[in-house]
């Protein structure tokens, strides 16, 4: 058989524990710690909406057109429209309700 338990560090607890009020020092500690939380919470907050902004303002900077591509050259060919394919062959409605060149007029009605 097994020989007596080792002496521990922590003594067995064999009586029922009855509850201590926590002291001053361990109030005060306990309310410094939530502020310290609760105030880096908030720096942090700060620092992702500050980062944020920048980031929208860059992107917002970036966004903006040059306005010498508004300008047309007059040497310069005018465009086709774009059209869709599909909508030219009758596979899927137009988006452009208005009827387009390629569609044959509709017979007179007798």
């Amino acid at each position: 058989m097994a020989g007596p338990l080792p002496p521990s560090m922590i003594d067995p607890i064999v009586a029922p524990q009855h509850f201590s009020a926590p002291s001053e020092r361990e109030l005060r500690a306990q309310a410094v710690h939530r502020l310290q939380v609760g105030l880096f919470g908030l720096c942090a907050m700060l620092l992702i909406v500050g980062l944020a902004n920048i980031i929208m303002d860059r992107a917002r900077l970036a966004d903006v057109q040059d306005p010498i591509e508004n300008v047309v050259a007059a040497d310069e060919k005018p465009r086709k429209a774009a059209t869709d394919p599909l909508a030219d062959i009758g596979v899927v409605p137009a988006a452009d309700p208005s009827p387009s060149g390629t569609d044959a007029p509709p017979p007179p009605a007798r």
